[in-house]
């Protein structure tokens, strides 16, 4: 009797599924009429005197009644079908259908990083694939996140939320609910994603269960997994003012509260496994993607977990580094491209990163006086021995500190082509505006 249910509900009345199932049978039965006044005659000739014109023209009109029966019987029954789903995603059923596919053929891309910077590369790629997983780091221990981990004993949830909002429809009730920040009482300063999570996890029993069911529910282009599932805590040392040694600073929101300059970040315990979903996913990627963010916050974080670098140099995919725009007080003030790139070096080794792409515009209009621009290196410096480093306008007008979505992601997709295809120079060149907006129509 279980079995039957679900095929009984179909024939429940009001739910407008008999009208188009009977219309759609008539419009059949049409064609089949259509074919035995057509063609059958034609193939078994027989002795009348009725004019076989007159039978053609009936098998013609039976034909279009037929196929005109049976396409506003698919309509009709379509749009009962999806009538639920239209509320959610208000779009045309054949749009919907047309941009899943294309996005599901889409190149594999992981995004390593966290932060405010990597939101803008997956805004990017979710136009163009839906094979996106955002690897990000689970060391935060400031604002809603820090209070969540101490109180619940939960991985801070922050970076994960962000970029969660990033891959989901923007104009969706439920993403600006994911986003909203509570501003008063018990929970002021907590975002409600945050909360969400937490809870979720919870209820399910797993941060990744959780994390699979907050992609069916806000139905987000790709996957967010954190770097580990381990709790670990980022450390540092710090040159501040005029002091002779390093200052060891623990706890990842007290590094950039030093204001002073970073020698070396760790995370601790230092043999923190990676999350094998964040290992699979960059060893079967096409374009492994490390920043924008922040380098000793976001970035680093991630590749110091014991694993991910590892899964990098056995990965065959495109390994680019994205400079940020401009510097962090308190974390990279005054550093160049090259500086960044060493920073990495010192901590993870070379070898790791195949290209770097960086910004060379540099707007005055919006910018205001604590916009201090990443300025390129000496055409001498040893780094560009080391990565093919190329140049593009990456700066988005309205905030000019912050990458533009589509022309990072315009310029990573080219530079993945030209990698593809041989003609990528290993040199210090420039992303050619003409060829971004060439490869993109294509």
């Amino acid at each position: 009797m279980n079995r039957a249910t679900p095929l009984v509900k179909w024939f429940t009345p009001g739910i407008g599924v008999k009208r188009w199932l009977v219309l759609l049978i008539l419009g059949v039965i049409l064609e089949a009429l259509a074919i035995t006044f057509g063609v059958l005659p034609l193939l078994y000739p027989v002795t009348t005197s009725e004019s076989p014109f007159n039978r053609l023209l009936l098998a013609g009109m039976l034909l279009g009644i037929g196929g005109l029966v049976i396409l506003i019987a698919l309509i009709g029954f379509s749009r009962n079908i999806l009538a639920p789903y239209r509320a959610y995603y208000p779009t045309t059923f054949i749009d919907a259908v047309y941009s899943h596919s294309r996005r599901n053929k889409g190149i594999r891309v992981v995004a390593v990083g966290g932060g405010t910077g990597m939101p803008a590369v997956l805004k990017g790629l979710k136009a163009v694939t839906s094979n996106i997983t955002a690897v990000v780091t689970v060391a935060d221990d400031g604002g809603s996140s820090g209070r969540l981990r101490r109180d619940l004993g939960v991985l801070p949830p922050g970076d994960m939320r962000n970029n969660i909002a990033a891959l989901a429809d923007d104009e969706r009730l439920m993403t600006r609910l994911f986003q909203y920040r509570f501003n008063g009482g018990e929970l002021e300063g907590h975002a409600f994603g945050n909360l969400f999570i937490a809870a979720l996890a919870g209820v399910t029993g797993s941060l990744e269960t959780a994390l699979v069911e907050i992609e069916r529910v806000l139905n987000i282009q790709g996957s967010v997994l954190p770097s580990t599932l381990e709790d670990v805590t980022l450390s540092a040392n710090i040159h501040v003012g005029s002091h002779p040694r390093a200052v060891t600073v623990i706890g990842e929101s007290q590094i950039t509260a030093m204001n002073g300059k970073i020698e070396k970040v760790w995370i601790s315990p230092a043999n923190a496994r990676a999350f094998h979903g964040s290992v699979e996913a960059i060893r079967h990627a096409d374009i492994v993607i490390v920043g924008p963010g922040s380098l000793y916050t976001s970035i680093l974080p991630n590749l110091l977990v014991e694993g991910i670098v590892e899964a990098l140099r056995d990965s065959d995919a495109l390994k680019v580094y994205v400079c940020n725009i401009a510097t962090q007080p308190g974390e990279t003030t005054d550093f160049s491209v090259a500086d960044h790139l060493i920073a990495l070096e010192r901590h993870i080794g070379r070898g790791v990163i195949q290209l770097v792409l960086a910004n060379n515009s540099y707007p005055a209009e919006n910018a205001g006086e604590n916009t201090h621009y990443v300025q390129p290196a000496s055409a001498s410096h040893e780094v560009w021995q080391r990565y093919a480093v190329h140049y593009t306008d990456l700066v988005d007008t309205e905030r000019p500190w912050r990458h533009d979505p589509q022309k990072l992601v315009e310029a990573i997709l080219f530079l993945s082509e030209a990698a593809r295809s041989g003609s990528l120079v290993a040199s210090r060149t420039s992303v050619p505006d003409a060829h971004l907006k060439a490869f993109t129509a294509s």
